[in-house]
Parts: C-alpha cells; sequence; structure tokens
C-alpha cells in the first residue's frame, strides 16, 4: 500500500517522516496521470505544483489556516491530500468530484473558483474578516499560471501591503499561463529564473537557518537578513517590496525539504511576505514538459513506453472552423487582427499567429486590458478581432461598455465555449453573454448554426461600424443546414424547415437539436417549422410579427440562460409589436441554479435542449402525450436512424 493511500487529511501528511514527501510526490504524479489519461482534465499545471502543495499543507493547518486558489484547475494535489484519494477518479463526471475547488466537496475548499487574478483580493478579505472576529488564522494565496498579471491580482497585491498582519502570496512561476506567459512582468521574472541568483540565494537560506537560535532575535529581524542577502543578488526595487511585501526568491518548487524550511521560516511574519517559487508545468512526465500548452487540459489519452497518443477527433471542433475562418478573411483584409486573453491553443489562435505573427497579440490573463487594446487598435482603423471564452468576456464588461460601445468601435468579439462545456462545469459555462451585452447601444449578437454560417456571420460582423459578437460552443460543428447558407443581413432570420404545427424557434446551434426534434415529432405526423433565428441583437422582427400572428405553439431555444436571453428578446419584440401570443415555451438554462460539470450532451439533456427534450415541449403545447411517441421515436434514432435533412 502506498503513502496516498493512507492520507485521508493533512494530519496524515503531516505524520510522514519528511524524507518519504518525494516519494509521495511520485505518488501523486502517478495517481493524477492515471486518472486525467483515463478520462480528461487539468494535468500539466497539477503536475508542476504537487511538491509545493505538499509543503504548504504540512506547514500549514488549513482546516482553521486559509488556502485561496488562484486559477483553481492547479488544485488536483490539494484534493488528493484533503481526503479525496478515493473519489478521484469521478472528477469532472456526473455527481463526482469538480474539477476545481468546490465549497460543497471540503472544509479545505474556501470558494468555487475557476478565474484567475481573484485569491489575493479574497485572501485580503478572509485576512481583514478573522482579525475582525479574534481568530487566528494563517492567510495564503496560491497564485499561479501567470494569474499574477491580472489587474485584479496587482489590486489585491496593492491593498495587502496596507496589512499589519500575517498574509503570505505563493507565487508559483512556472513560465507559463496557459500558454506561454506574456508581458513585461513575465518577462522581468523570467530574469529572476535566468540568472545565477537561485543557487546563491538557497545557500544564504541555508546558511541563516542554521545560524538562528532557538530563542533570541524576534523572527521579523531574522527575516531582514534573508531580506539584505536576497538583495545583494536582486535589485533593491522590486515591485513587490514597493507594494509594501516582503519578497523572497525564487527557490526551487520542487525541493520539498527547502520549501518547508522556508515556509516553517515565514508563516508566522506579522507582515506581508510574497514567495516566489519556481515550478516546471508537467514535472515528472517528459512528454509533459516537452509540451505543456498541449498536456494544460488535455482530453483522454493514452501513454506506452512513454510515448503518448491522443485519439484524433473524428470531425472538425467550432474553434478550428473560427480560426479557419479568421485566417481566409485575414488574407483578404489587412487590418484584420487578432487578440486573445492567455488562450492561444484555447480560442484557435495560436494557428492565427503561425500565419500572421504580426497581427497577432496574446495579452496574457488581462481581459479587461485586452478588450482596451482592442478598442485603441480599432480607434486607429484596424479591424480587431478578440477570440475569447464566454465565461472569461464577463471580466470585461465596463470596457466592452465604455471604450467600445460607448465610442462606436468596431470590434468583434469571437466568443468560444458559449454554453454548457461539460466536464469544467459552472465556472466555466457561458451562460450570460447574450443578457449582458444585448443591452449595449449598437451592439450586433449573432450566432451561427454551422460552419457555413460561422464564416458568414465573421465576414458580416466585419463590414459593420459598431460592435459584434458571435457565439459558438465548445462542441463539434454539424453538419450543414438544408439547403443554401444565404449571406447575414443585419437582423434577418433564416427559415431552415416548413411546417404548420408549431414554430421552434432557435437561436444559433440550437437549430440543429431543432432539426432532431422536428424528425422525432414528423414521425408521429407532427409536422412543425423550424426557424434559425441568426441574430438575437436585431431581432428579426418581420419574423416575429409573423410566427406570433397565428396563435399557434412556438417553442423558443437558446443555449443561454433564459433569464434576458434571447428568448427574453423575442417576447419583448411581442409586446413593443402588440402581439397576441399563443402558448409559448422558453427552453434555455435555468437562471435558478447552476448545471454541474458532467458531459455536454447530459448537460443539454438535463435543460431540455437536446431534440428529445424540445420535441417534449411541442408536443407539450400541443397538448398530446411527451412521453409516448417522443420516447420511441427516440429510441429509432439511437439505433441508427437517419434524419432527413
Amino acid at each position: 500500500m502506498g503513502l496516498l493511500e493512507h492520507i485521508q487529511s493533512p494530519t496524515d501528511l503531516r505524520a510522514i517522516p519528511q524524507g518519504k514527501l518525494p516519494e509521495l510526490a511520485e505518488e501523486i504524479r502517478a495517481r493524477i496521470i492515471q486518472v486525467v489519461s483515463a478520462g480528461g482534465g487539468h494535468l500539466a499545471s497539477n503536475l508542476g505544483v504537487t511538491e509545493l502543495t505538499i509543503a504548504l499543507h504540512r506547514c500549514f493547518d488549513f482546516s482553521t489556516d486559509r488556502l485561496l486558489f488562484d486559477v483553481g484547475h492547479q488544485c488536483y494535489p490539494h484534493k488528493l491530500l484533503t481526503g479525496r484519494d478515493s473519489r478521484f477518479e469521478s472528477i469532472r463526471k456526473v455527481g463526482g468530484l469538480s474539477g476545481f475547488p468546490a465549497r460543497e466537496e471540503s472544509e479545505f475548499d474556501l470558494f468555487n473558483v475557476g478565474h484567475a487574478g481573484t485569491a489575493i483580493a479574497t485572501a485580503v478579505g478572509l485576512a481583514r474578516g478573522d482579525s475582525a472576529m479574534n481568530r487566528r488564522a494563517r492567510a495564503v494565496a496560491l497564485v499561479g499560471d501567470a494569474s499574477i498579471v491580472n489587474g485584479v491580482a496587482f489590486e489585491g497585491l496593492n491593498q495587502a501591503g496596507t496589512l499589519k498582519r500575517q498574509f503570505l502570496v505563493v507565487l508559483n512561476d512556472n513560465k507559463w499561463g496557459i500558454s506561454v506567459s506574456q508581458g513585461a512582468v513575465a518577462e522581468q521574472l523570467a530574469k529572476f529564473r535566468s540568472s545565477n541568483m537561485y543557487e546563491d540565494i538557497k545557500q544564504r537560506t541555508r546558511n541563516l537557518l542554521d545560524k538562528l537560535p532557538l530563542v533570541g532575535k524576534p523572527m521579523f529581524e531574522m527575516l531582514d537578513h534573508l531580506k539584505e542577502g536576497i538583495k545583494a543578488t536582486v535589485s533593491p526595487h522590486q515591485i513587490f517590496e514597493e507594494m509594501g511585501f516582503q519578497y523572497i526568491g525564487p527557490i526551487d518548487g520542487h525541493d520539498i525539504k527547502h520549501l518547508i524550511e522556508m515556509l516553517e521560516l515565514i508563516r508566522d511574519v506579522q507582515h506581508p511576505v510574497l514567495l516566489h517559487v519556481h515550478t516546471q508545468k508537467g514535472r515528472g512526465c517528459d512528454w509533459a514538459t516537452a509540451d505543456p500548452g498541449k498536456f494544460h487540459s488535455p482530453k483522454a489519452f493514452s501513454v506506452r513506453n512513454g510515448k503518448v497518443t491522443m485519439p484524433a477527433g473524428s470531425t472538425k471542433s467550432w474553434t478550428r472552423a473560427f480560426v479557419d475562418s479568421l485566417i481566409e478573411l485575414a488574407k483578404k483584409n489587412k487590418k484584420i487582427h487578432a487578440l486573445t486573453a492567455a488562450m492561444p491553443d484555447g480560442t484557435g489562435l495560436n494557428l492565427f499567429e503561425e500565419a500572421y505573427p504580426e497581427r497577432y497579440l496574446d495579452v496574457g490573463i488581462a481581459e479587461s486590458c485586452t478588450v482596451d487594446i482592442a478598442a485603441g487598435m480599432a480607434r486607429a482603423g484596424l479591424r480587431p478581432v478578440v477570440a475569447v471564452y464566454s465565461t472569461f468576456l464577463q471580466r470585461a464588461f465596463d470596457q466592452i461598455f465604455q471604450e467600445v460601445s460607448l465610442q462606436g468601435l468596431p470590434v468583434l468579439f469571437c466568443l468560444d465555449r458559449a454554453g454548457l462545456v461539460g466536464g469544467d462545469g459552472p465556472v466555466h459555462h457561458g451562460f450570460l453573454d447574450i443578457t449582458y451585452l444585448r443591452g449595449l447601444p449598437g451592439m450586433v449578437l449573432m450566432a451561427p448554426a454551422d460552419e457555413l454560417e460561422l464564416k458568414e456571420a465573421m465576414r458580416f460582423g466585419l463590414t459593420l461600424d459598431s460592435a459584434a459578437a458571435v457565439r459558438y460552443p465548445r462542441d463539434s460543428v454539424p453538419s450543414p443546414l438544408p439547403g443554401q447558407c444565404p449571406p447575414f443581413e443585419l437582423g434577418v432570420s433564416r427559415e431552415v424547415r416548413s411546417g404548420d404545427a408549431a414554430t421552434i424557434l432557435s437561436y444559433g446551434i440550437t437549430t440543429n437539436e431543432a432539426l432532431a426534434a422536428a424528425e422525432l415529432l414528423a414521425a408521429q405526423q407532427v409536422e412543425v417549422r423550424v426557424i434559425n433565428a441568426r441574430f438575437a441583437r436585431p431581432i428579426d422582427r418581420a419574423m416575429v410579427a409573423e410566427v406570433f400572428s397565428d396563435q399557434k405553439p412556438v417553442v423558443i431555444t437558446e443555449e443561454h440562460s433564459t433569464a434576458g436571453g434571447f428568448g427574453s428578446a423575442v417576447l419583448e419584440a411581442v409586446q413593443e409589436l402588440g402581439l397576441g401570443a399563443g402558448a409559448i415555451k422558453r427552453l434555455g438554462i435555468p437562471p435558478d441554479r447552476f448545471v454541474a460539470h458532467g458531459s455536454r450532451q447530459g448537460q443539454l439533456a438535463e435543460v431540455g435542449l437536446d431534440a428529445a427534450g424540445i420535441a417534449s415541449a411541442v408536443q407539450e403545447l400541443l397538448g398530446r402525450d411527451s412521453q409516448k411517441g417522443v420516447a420511441s421515436s427516440a429510441d429509432a434514432l439511437k439505433q441508427g436512424a437517419t434524419l432527413k435533412r
């Protein structure tokens, strides 16, 4: 039996002899590789943070002390050390562990964390709250994967520097975010790492530790000696020092003995300390360290004789369809520039960079800054395209309002991972972009239903004199809609199937499930019309007037919250046009709860956005038995029946 199997809580970790901890680290890595290779998940970051996580749990008691994660995907070793090893195979699966810290799972998870930049500020709040409540709880913010460059992180540093109590920020510096770190701060950290100062600092630290008396000088005075030693090899004008922190490092994040020595030395210092730890993303696997970006969050893979095999996708992804379209459009329009916030692989812009490196910019984990830079580019006459996950664009809403919409600037936002995202769960679902964008004057909102429509939506968006957004899911592109793909015209929808019993009015990707639902209904002699709205803003008012004038049932579908989304826009148009309406049902992501992690297809079924759910909604409105006919038709489809389009 290994060491990991005996750990039910960090108390068990602290009982393990220190000399055995490197062995434990390798067991943790093996466990993570075993589970991620079988089901996918975040790999390289967790392999890199293993020793650091062991050292933190060894030196602090986070049942009373506070551990705040930045970029929560680096929490796998933490989960294994806090009693969740027996359930680790369930990570990211329905009913299983979350791939991120989750309050409902453990007392050791203080926040459900999926975005970057927040740990320092929330730790400041906890520190102030604990002090006000007379609790003796240490505060530790673990910052990693380049999130230190985020604006909120610096705002947190600014506030933390005023604290007159213990406060530790551990900067896990692995040279990478999800991709290679970007910006001046990253370059400065690289200079620290690449110099010869680490060995000098390490030796100075060991010498100091050897000389420390068990009693005598106060801890802060001892640290002042260490600080002066560090400053002999590091510029005294460190940005962290200027913000009120005592800066220590960089130290080797894989040397457990030294990590523990350092953490024990500084854990009770009564002023803010920043410990700069250098780790290797993908540590322990040559194939992961060789390509940390590829193994940041891989799908399932196999390892044989040190060689990794990842199954090739059988169909094209929306992400690849987006970047292919962008590259094609950029060939004809030299004003097109592409921007990302630390997600070149995830958004597909790594391929754009290969084609047009001089027209590509990775701003790092700084979405607000990315939007402002895009606004400046647009004001200078370029046509900037910001590729970003829907959930991450929420961080830049004020900049979209102030610097883009208010100025009437033509920035095109391409929103990947719009809708339900599967295993990443609530922290990454993109279910609010329609709600918060459609209130902005001049904003045009589009959603394609297939690859041809995606290209046409982008082409159209790049002709506008105002901002526009195109949303698409984390999925494979479906087969083309029936018939020719007409060009996009402002606020004009597209009928993709005729029928007289009811209408399914769909937005974007839900059109495909609507067509499948229409086939299920046709098998029960119910012919329904399917309309692909294409636009959530402006709404096709002529279409709305025509659809709602005959009082026939209408089912509205969108892979977005039903609160303030596409369906809300349709009903607003109905009211503004003074129309009566027959039976209406809106299908979308429920606004009163978060949809848990699991498979994307399972999530669609859960909220009623799969073919069977949409067909059932139509039959409900028609007053028919929604179980009998649909169930048999759905079974037929599962057995291989081909939809006729």
